[in-house]
């Protein structure tokens, strides 16, 4: 079984970290991905900081594995931090921003931090920091991010990190994806699409059946998003989704100026709480193009890394020089 020094430190059996989901339901999912031995994530985003506590006390029912709690700054809700201070959850993950305030009270409270980051800048913010893992997330990966790629950012990453392992994200949905991130210098993978189609995963069978049926270029970077999205609630924050196309962002990518903040926003929050959410913004990355069924998450996990064993021991045996009688 490959085992590198993110295991260590985030206790975990196979360096795959299940990506977080904002507002969707994900319990199950995020427990079957504990209970493979890679570490599940909870989002937060929008979500009432009562139905985060149900959430996690449903996931602690499900596993006693360690698991990540999800903030970003698009917005930051600080009685939903605040909350996850309180329940202690083994790490909390974070993206769209380096808040180094609150690395240092969840730090203070025991608890490992993750750091997602889409550019260069952001990767040395996240080491003067002090944060414990450092998620390299290139521009193909669904939901927000950036515009690097993953081939090119996981190596930069890397150069400046030191000792912090780092994780490869955006793009990866197989044992090839992992192998690629391991021979760039990361330490695991977070997986987010190739999850999303997924048994488990507590969104509409449509949105599943849309991702094992895409092509790369069935995804948008979604730039006015900003017309319709949550606020970034501190200077320097930034982030675009990307998306599989639907009526509605192709007619706010083609006439932004027709969006109605005040009125669009809440309808797609609504959408989203209710199940709705693919309606208007089914996150989507690009490595959709390399699903082609729904599977068990465990299953996902497990054929990902061992995938990854294969691929890496035949590339070792192709690369050793022959000898010569």
């Amino acid at each position: 079984m490959l085992r590198t020094r993110l295991c260590d430190v985030l206790g975990i059996e196979m360096p795959v970290i299940g990506a977080p989901y904002g507002p969707f339901d994900q319990v199950d999912l995020a427990a079957a991905v504990c209970g493979a031995g890679a570490l599940g994530s909870l989002g937060t985003a929008v979500r009432p900081v009562a139905d985060l506590r149900l959430q996690w006390a449903r996931m602690r029912e499900l596993t006693d594995r360690p698991f990540a709690i999800n903030h970003t700054l698009r917005p930051l809700n600080e009685k939903a931090f605040q909350a996850t201070l309180d329940e202690r959850p083994a790490a909390i993950s974070f993206h769209l921003g380096v808040p180094d305030d609150l690395v240092g009270r969840a730090h203070d409270a025991g608890i490992l931090w993750i750091q997602q980051v889409m550019d260069i800048h952001q990767a040395e913010q996240a080491v003067c920091a002090g944060v414990d893992v450092i998620v390299a997330q290139g521009g193909e990966a669904g939901g927000q991010g950036g515009e690097v790629a993953t081939m090119v950012l996981v190596p930069q990453v890397v150069d400046i990190a030191g000792d912090i392992p780092v994780v490869a994200a955006g793009g990866i949905a197989d044992g090839r994806g992992l192998a690629a991130a391991l021979s760039l210098g990361a330490q695991g993978v977070a997986i987010g699409t190739r999850l999303l189609a997924s048994v488990e995963m507590g969104i509409a069978e449509e949105w599943k059946n849309r991702i094992v049926a895409a092509e790369a270029r069935d995804t948008i970077k979604v730039v006015h998003s900003d017309r319709f999205m949550p606020p970034f609630s501190r200077s320097g924050a930034y982030g675009w989704p990307r998306s599989l196309r639907t009526p509605f962002l192709e007619d706010a990518e083609a006439h932004p100026e027709r969006v109605q903040p005040a009125e669009v926003g809440p309808r797609i929050v609504e959408a989203m709480l209710t199940g709705r959410g693919h309606e208007y913004l089914p996150f989507t990355g690009q490595s959709a193009a390399l699903i082609h069924d729904i599977l068990p998450a465990a299953e996902i996990v497990r054929r990902i890394v061992d995938d990854a064993e294969t691929i890496l021991r035949r590339t070792t045996e192709l690369c050793t020089p022959s000898v010569r009688h």
